[in-house]
């Protein structure tokens, strides 16, 4: 079979040579036009006036559009909340788009717009958590509440009880190419789109809206992105959307994408959070009760903050049964940039939190925080299952086994003494050292969002045919289709052609997002070649007299009945005898029920499980501090792709590393934001990985009915970085007797600050 084995990704080979095709490189006929925006420049204001005619004078500017221009409200909005593409009157963070040059090229364009005079009368800004918090600026009425048990008698009636807060910033998506889009015009006015977008039939629909066309005149096509992290799911939509409607005012094609500055600028970042927690607990370390408050700064817009506040509320819990737990959620509002979908969706920022408490209070008890934590584990798999906070069942509970597994395959116990014995004879760098658990639901929350659909053809020649809705953004979701295709039918990967996603092919797609592209897709392509499979085994076995399920497909051949032919012999008499080589494939997952308002049912169909060990050391003179070793043990369940699973770990571990110490978002008073480019806001870089950097799989299985029982590898382990936060939190701790408080990003300057704090 082709799965399971580590191929390469399919674009490899491309990317090496340069040859992978990405929406910016799609030849346009040389009349194509070229688009900018032109932004705000305050973050709370009303247009007073605009004056461009310096903008239309400028050399190369076809055309200038506002939102009086259009013939109607332009709505780029992912949720029920409309987002205008334009703004009109009210602007409502620095960086929103006013207005839109069509040029000949993309630098006339740029150019041109900051040629724009615009008066606006500023306005007071809400622009911080604190501040939509005391002025009640809310998305949804009174806060959401996920509670079991009584939280505050618990914690009332525990042997000890600590309290505390921490803020977790925000996150630039930082992939490689940047938001691009283009559009074709068509006879009859239908519309080709390209869109570096990982949610092809959003931006399908989106643009039909703008134009009043059907969505049967818009085709939106997707070969790959050079990177999405959720970035790419809902803010491609303005790039789309502008780029048709200079279509079809100019006739012309047009293309359009950001600079970096204007991409940091514009678009919508992680979300960040505060955490209030009180916390209930007994002396061998076990949590009796614990009552949350998250603050979830949204931005100006909805866009998708509502899944994402609720996801980051249903893993609050992480690894660990609490059995009296209250929840509560607010969704603020700010004058900021809209914040969107960040790998995890929510699930990292309620996992720093449920980590946060039990670091605190494995200080207060002054044990081994890792102690705390498997005290404090699920029930193991196997007996009856606990269940969380929001009343679902967790069955396939691992990490117990696989938390002992990798302490001794990381030489925990022994590295964590060294550790304390290295800090007892060095007051100026300090180490640390942590293991951090993870549990993370696969499925999208909002559940009409879980199904997929796929498009297979196999040709009279025996080459095969692939469309699914999934979108590929470096990730190997098509090279691990492609493998399952290949052996459904059990031919080699080099007869599956991997081709764009098409909303022409592959109608209604959902997002690819929520880990679930190969879980989706997957099941979808393996579906569509079953019914061809199954049409080539009744015609085998009927001119062999034998039964259709004796017939079996191996290595390029199809055996029945004691002969062997080939699989192009095979095809090739079929379609001679008139059977049909093309199916479509659709899977929708099962088993999922939830009521996000009451907050119980079965949000997810399986979870996915791993553990970091991170050991670090920091510069108590300065606060730089360098990531020494880290060794992960991740479940993938029948890993489809062992070496594209690998990366995905590595890549991900590295990226929530990140999040948590380096990648700090600053906005000025003003709302405006001062970290826009490579030059301020400083994503890892290779020396900033772990010098040791240990990472293997587990050999386990997934106990639902997945696609060959892997599991999703997308976002479960981003969050394998929280362990690099908690050992930096570790080595804090050994400057003193109190108890860090290490916010998050841990800056070199957070954590000296930090450090004097705790050593005064």
């Amino acid at each position: 079979m082709s799965v399971a084995k580590p191929v390469p990704h399919d674009s490899a080979a491309l990317h090496v040579m340069g040859q992978a095709r990405y929406v910016d490189d799609v030849p346009l006929p040389a009349n194509a036009v070229h688009l900018a925006f032109g932004t705000s420049h305050v973050a709370h204001g009303r247009i007073r006036s605009m004056d461009l005619d310096a903008v239309s004078a400028a050399p190369g500017v076809v055309a200038v559009l506002t939102a009086e221009d259009l013939t109607h409200a332009v709505d780029v909005s992912p949720s029920p909340s409309p987002e205008p593409l334009l703004c009109g009157g009210e602007v409502h963070f620095a960086g929103q788009p006013i207005f839109l040059v069509i040029a000949e090229t993309h630098l006339l364009a740029r150019k041109a717009a900051r040629l724009a005079r615009i008066d606006i009368e500023e306005l007071p800004a809400i622009l911080t958590i604190e501040e939509a918090y005391e002025a009640g600026t809310i998305f949804e009425e009174g806060p959401r509440i996920y509670t079991r048990g009584n939280a505050a008698s618990a914690i009332d009636a525990a042997e000890h009880v600590i309290e505390g807060s921490m803020d977790i910033g925000g996150q630039e998506h930082f992939y490689l190419e940047g938001q691009a889009a283009a559009a074709l015009p068509q006879e009859g006015g239908d519309m080709i789109v390209y869109s570096s977008s990982q949610h092809p039939t959003e931006v399908q629909h989106k643009v039909a809206d703008a134009l009043g066309l059907p969505m049967n005149a818009v085709r939106a096509e997707v070969r790959r992105m050079g990177g999405g992290f959720g970035g790419k799911e809902s803010q491609g939509n303005a790039l789309a959307i502008s780029c048709a409607l200079a279509a079809r005012l100019t006739g012309r094609p047009a293309s359009m994408r950001y600079d970096r500055d204007d991409d940091m600028t514009i678009t919508g970042k992680r979300h960040d959070f505060r955490i209030d927690y009180r916390v209930g607990f007994s002396s061998d370390g076990r949590i009796e009760g614990i009552e949350f408050l998250q603050l979830c700064r949204c931005g100006w817009s909805m866009d998708l903050s509502l899944p994402v506040a609720d996801r980051a509320m249903l893993h609050a819990d992480n690894a660990y049964f609490i059995p009296n737990m209250r929840v509560e959620s607010h969704r603020l509002r700010t004058n900021t940039q809209s914040a969107t979908a960040f790998r995890g969706f929510g699930g990292p920022q309620g996992m720093v939190g449920i980590e946060r408490v039990v670091d605190h209070v494995a200080h207060a008890l002054g044990r081994d925080p890792l102690a705390v934590r498997k005290a404090n584990y699920y029930a193991p798999m196997g007996g009856e299952a606990q269940t969380t906070h929001y009343h679902m069942p967790v069955e396939d509970f691992i990490l117990h086994d696989l938390t002992d597994r990798l302490v001794d395959a990381s030489d925990y116990h022994a590295r964590r003494a060294a550790v304390q014995e290295w800090n007892t004879a060095n007051d100026v760098l300090k180490k640390g050292i942590a293991l951090t658990p993870v549990k993370f639901g696969i499925s999208f929350t909002l559940t009409h969002l879980n199904q997929a659909g796929a498009l297979v053809h196999v040709y009279q020649d025996g080459s095969i045919h692939m469309n699914h809705g999934g979108t590929e953004m470096g990730q190997g979701l098509f090279q691990k289709v492609a493998q399952v295709a290949a052996s459904r039918f059990g031919v080699d990967l080099d007869r599956v052609k991997i081709s764009a996603t098409d909303t022409a092919k592959v109608p209604n797609t959902s997002a690819t997002a929520a880990s679930s592209g190969s879980d989706l897709n997957g099941m979808a392509v393996k579906a569509a070649c079953d019914t061809i499979r199954d049409r080539l085994a009744a015609f085998v076995a009927e001119r062999a007299q034998a039964k259709a399920s004796e017939v079996r497909f191996e290595d390029g051949m199809v055996h029945v009945g004691g002969e062997s032919l080939s699989f192009d012999q095979v095809v090739k008499d079929a379609y001679m005898n008139r059977v049909s080589l093309s199916a479509t494939g659709f899977y929708k997952t099962p088993k999922i029920v939830w009521d996000r308002i009451k907050g119980t049912g079965r949000p997810f169909f399986y979870f996915a499980y791993g553990a970091a060990v991170t050991e670090v050391v920091i510069d108590t003179l300065t606060g730089e501090n360098r990531i020494l070793r880290c060794d992960i043990l991740h479940d993938a369940g029948e890993s489809l792709n062992p070496a594209i699973d690998i990366g995905q770990v590595e890549g991900a571990y590295v990226q929530g590393a990140g999040w948590l110490t380096t990648e700090e978002l600053v906005w000025d008073g003003k709302g405006r934001l001062r970290t826009h480019a490579p030059s301020t806001y400083k994503i890892p870089a290779c020396s900033d990985r772990p010098d040791i950097f240990n990472v293997a799989l587990w050999d386990g299985t997934n106990l639902e009915e997945t696609i060959y029982q892997s599991k999703a590898v997308g976002e479960p382990p981003f969050m394998l970085g929280i362990s690099a936060l908690m050992a930096l939190s570790d080595a804090v701790a050994s400057c003193g007797d109190a108890y860090p408080d290490l916010d998050a990003p841990a800056t070199a300057e957070r954590v000296l600050m930090t450090a004097r704090r705790v050593a005064s």
